[in-house]
């Protein structure tokens, strides 16, 4: 028998037309077709997981409806088209309202019929089993210890909280510079957790003009405001059962964020236009390279709403912080260019590492990607050479080391190269440099009483 064969089972008690049956459905030589007389030897056989039956409505020893119950209270992924000698509209409407597939008549046309039928159900199965293989596939992408790679200290620390993140369903707030990962470490979350086989709907809260995004999260009514041409579904209802991203959150509207903090305390929405609220059901995660307390601080953002996506923080670093994860990850993205380009694999040497180890990625790991895919790309010979390796953005660092000055004007070029890295936020920038904000503040008033 052919693995890969549809598996049928007819049930008829009338001798010829189950013969008519059996041989309509094994005309198509991927249909493996097995044939019963009554229910009874039919359930015996379930065993072998048919993907179809074929059900005569009226048997020698159950109804249609009582072996349609029998059935998919054993296996109910089994589809099941009923037949019967006469058009009852209100056992047939009853029927499919529990789960029949098809409920068929016996008339002249019904080869023709379980045919077309047949087709539509094999379509239907293709199609199933393509989004199950595309499922598992996006699932295994998405298995966090082998996509997300590193092995530095910071990167562990991110992994023990996305275990953390899995088995709960607490909101989730991931913060880092841009192009450090935050939808990556997102999406493993969700495709590790309860919710893997609902939606994952990203919103990039940056990329939506202000006067759309209350229409983009919660919908809107046809005819509510200008343009509206239709009913809007909202990135909150699409993502019902599954996962809300909600990716630079630092950036909404402080006007739109007292609807966003109602949404989430008591679980439902208003669509622009719309009076009756709407049942939400989907894990929320946030993610911004700003620093929010701070923002909290200086007014741009709601303090409840803050404490309201605070939940789990995960904070990934910045691949300057990341030691030899550089180089793992470069030899990672050197690999996966190569198998995607058909390409033979290529190497770097010592002195290349040395050069990507000495560069401090304001881009972080997307900034990386890009300059190993242009070594890749570059390099003439199977080792990759520094002269391969182009620095897309001017590593200020290296300037300030290079020109000359003096020591004061060092002391400035750094703390003005670290508050714009951190978005001014002076405490980072003070631990990060192991100094006191005191001594910031009085540098900065300095340089402004010299420059008068």
């Amino acid at each position: 028998m052919n693995e890969q064969s549809f598996k049928i089972f007819v049930v008829e008690d009338d001798e010829w037309y189950r013969k008519l049956l059996v041989h309509t459905l094994s005309l198509n030589p991927d249909h493996n077709v097995k044939a019963f007389a009554d229910g009874e030897s039919m359930l015996k056989e379930l065993k072998e997981k048919p993907q179809l039956i074929t059900l005569d409505f009226r048997l020698p020893d159950y109804t249609g409806a009582e072996l349609f119950d029998k059935i998919k209270a054993i296996n109910p992924a089994i589809e099941v088209i009923i037949i019967s000698e006469q058009q009852d509209i209100e056992t047939a409407i009853n029927l499919l309202k529990k789960g029949a597939y098809d409920y068929l008549t016996k008339t002249d046309d019904i080869r023709d019929r379980l045919i077309h039928v047949l087709n539509k159900l094999g379509k239907n199965k293709k199609l199933e089993a393509r989004i199950e293989t595309l499922q598992k596939e996006v699932e295994k992408k998405y298995e966090f210890q082998n996509n997300i790679i590193g092995q530095s200290a910071g990167i562990k620390r991110v992994f023990r909280l996305i275990e953390k993140a899995i088995n709960t369903n607490i909101t989730v707030m991931i913060t880092g510079e841009t192009g450090t990962g935050k939808e990556v470490v997102a999406k493993s979350i969700h495709y590790n957790g309860k919710q893997k086989t609902k939606p994952f709907v990203p919103v990039n809260m940056s990329a939506i003009p202000k006067d759309l995004v209350e229409s983009e999260l919660f919908g809107h009514e046809k005819g509510s405001f200008t343009g509206a041409t239709g009913k809007h579904i909202g990135k909150f209802e699409q993502a019902d059962g599954g996962t809300l991203f909600l990716d630079e959150i630092g950036e909404m509207d402080v006007s739109l964020q007292a609807k966003l903090l109602r949404a989430l305390q008591e679980k439902e929405i208003s669509r622009v236009g719309g009076s009756s609220p709407i049942k939400i059901d989907c894990r929320v995660i946030v993610a911004t390279h700003r620093n929010l307390l701070q923002e909290v601080k200086n007014g741009n953002f709601r303090e409840d709403l803050y404490y309201r996506l605070f939940g789990l923080p995960i904070e990934l670093p910045p691949l300057r912080e990341r030691d030899k994860d550089v180089i793992i990850l470069a030899k990672h993205f050197a690999e996966e260019f190569a198998k995607e380009n058909q390409q033979d694999a290529k190497s770097f040497s010592q002195d290349a590492l040395r050069k990507l180890m000495n560069y401090s990625f304001p881009g972080n790991i997307r900034e990386l990607k890009s300059i190993v895919e242009l070594a890749m790309v570059m390099a003439d010979s199977h080792e990759i050479v520094p002269d391969d390796i182009t620095f897309a953005q001017k590593d200020v660092t290296a300037d300030v080391l290079t020109e000359e000055m003096s020591m004061r004007d060092y002391q400035m070029r750094i703390i003005h190269l670290y508050l714009k890295r951190y978005d001014d936020d002076i405490k980072l920038v003070a631990d990060k440099l192991d100094i006191g904000q005191s001594t910031i503040y009085r540098l900065l008033k300095e340089e402004k009483e010299s420059s008068q």
